[in-house]
């Protein structure tokens, strides 16, 4: 039991979404893990109602009745002293959402895992990047953080396959339980672990997401307006400038000018790319809720050849 207590890992939580909650939940369940503090922010309104929500890493640490702190900024006074209190052995980050001063990466090794490959996409979005760019390949990788963005020597990683099917909201769910497998194997291995330096010549880089990214037309490839909506799903989703959002639609074939509604069945609309053509099946027209596209076309009376606006 001694030696048990030795070997046992104490770690201050910094995370917020449901891909830092996975990692979470994976710590809260090894024996030889102690998640003695959760840091998060703080709650924010959803929905149109404007409700409160905390954020899932807040939930899931509340129900373990760990101590939960949601500061603006980790740069307020006192802060570092009071994640210095819990003497960790490590704090671990997952989307976060702040940098991390120097005055807390002097507290106790600090782990981010973050969900590229590093040195590529370094920044709030790598999962949407991955997306954006039609790659066929992402990972997350396990860094030991330094003051810089993201740049941090690399301790283990994991590749993940992307399909093109593949939507955001599954890449996240997929690679938080990569990251929650890997990261207590970083943990209990990092004696060991000799860090791999970041090539910064080969660094990219990914900002954070605002609504005007979701504006599309059809005076793009089909290809990047398919990667748009795969790595734009929920939100902010995409749209047309008419306001028109375009909820669910897959690659299709065919030729023609841009916006130009090449066919319509019972299943959706087949519409003209620059290159290409997408299918449309469902859309969401302003201040109206989600309907089949083939109801919308047909509400509107458009009909094949016409330009869809």
């Amino acid at each position: 039991m001694e030696n048990e207590e030795l070997d046992r890992k104490r770690i201050v939580f910094m995370g917020t979404p449901e891909y830092a909650d996975k990692i979470l939940k994976r710590l809260l369940r090894e024996g030889d893990m102690e998640v003695a503090a959760v840091y998060t922010q703080p709650d924010k309104p959803v929905g149109r109602k404007r409700v409160m929500t905390p954020p899932p890493v807040k939930v899931t640490a509340e129900a373990a009745g760990i101590p939960v702190y949601q500061p603006r900024s980790l740069r307020e006074e006192g802060i570092a002293g009071e994640i210095s209190g819990y003497a960790p052995d490590f704090i671990v980050v997952a989307a976060y959402g702040q940098i991390l001063p120097r005055a807390v990466l002097d507290v106790a090794p600090c782990i981010n895992l973050h969900a590229s490959l590093l040195p590529k996409y370094r920044g709030a979005s790598p999962i949407q990047e991955a997306l954006l760019h039609g790659d066929k390949i992402t990972g997350v990788t396990a860094m030991l953080m330094e003051e810089g963005l993201d740049s941090g020597p690399i301790l283990a990683w994991r590749v993940r396959q992307i399909l093109p099917t593949m939507r955001k909201n599954e890449l996240f769910d997929l690679l938080g339980d990569d990251a929650a497998a890997l990261t207590p194997e970083v943990l209990r291995d990092f004696s060991s672990i000799r860090p791999l330096p970041q090539c910064d010549a080969d660094a990219t880089f990914c900002r954070k997401i605002s609504r005007a990214d979701g504006l599309v037309s059809f005076d793009m490839p089909a290809e990047a307006l398919y990667d748009r909506f795969r790595a734009y799903e929920g939100w902010p989703g995409i749209y047309l400038e008419s306001g028109l959002k375009l909820i669910d639609l897959l690659p299709d074939t065919g030729e023609g000018e841009p916006g130009r509604i090449l066919s319509i069945d019972d299943e959706g609309v087949t519409v003209a790319c620059r290159e290409g053509a997408v299918r449309i099946l469902t859309v969401q027209p302003p201040s109206k809720k989600a309907m089949d596209a083939v109801s919308y076309i047909r509400g509107k009376r458009y009909k094949v050849a016409d330009l869809l606006l």
